[in-house]
């Protein structure tokens, strides 16, 4: 008998762990199917400098409108704002658009959204593609494009692979 109250201490203490255990993940927002089979998410606010961003957004420039280009700024200024590091985000310029990311433009591109471009790539890493059918088409080469610009050879195929990454498609 004295063996059969053992086995039953010995069941009842393990009950008694695993409701405490399971007790304690729900106050800390744990369920014990989350603990037991899957990575919970980072809490925001729990990201390192350095992670990876969560967040991707690609932006199709193809006016030269300074209306248009600077709307386009605002709203990268507030992903940036509201993400901060956590957010990648890409500007793919072609047709009349190429011309912000000329050293040389051949429409008006006001001084002021040509710095702001500049800001927003050295200091954010907002990275800025030219499209290369575009500039051929110019009789551009990479001499005439401003030094952050990276050149793809078809700019609409840059939009389709950063969305195939999973970046999300902003269009004006």
């Amino acid at each position: 008998m004295k063996e059969d109250r053992s086995a039953f201490d010995l069941v009842a203490t393990r009950r008694r762990f695993l409701s405490v255990l399971s007790a304690m993940g729900a106050s800390l927002g744990l369920s014990t199917a989350n603990a037991a089979n899957e990575t919970p998410a980072i809490p925001a606010g729990e990201r390192f400098p350095g992670d990876p961003p969560e967040n991707h957004v690609v932006y199709q420039l193809n006016r030269a409108d300074p209306d248009y280009i600077e709307h386009i700024l605002n709203s990268i200024a507030a992903m940036l704002g509201k993400y901060a590091d956590n957010v990648a985000i890409a500007v793919v310029a072609f047709g009349p658009g190429i011309h912000v990311l000329s050293k040389s433009p051949k429409r008006e591109v006001p001084e002021e959204l040509r710095q702001r471009i500049a800001a927003q790539a050295k200091d954010y890493g907002v990275r800025y593609i030219a499209c290369g059918n575009t500039m051929g088409t110019l009789g551009w080469t990479q001499a005439d494009m401003l030094d952050f610009a990276k050149i793809e050879d078809v700019g609409v195929a840059a939009l389709m692979n950063l969305q195939k990454q999973g970046y999300a498609y902003i269009a004006w």
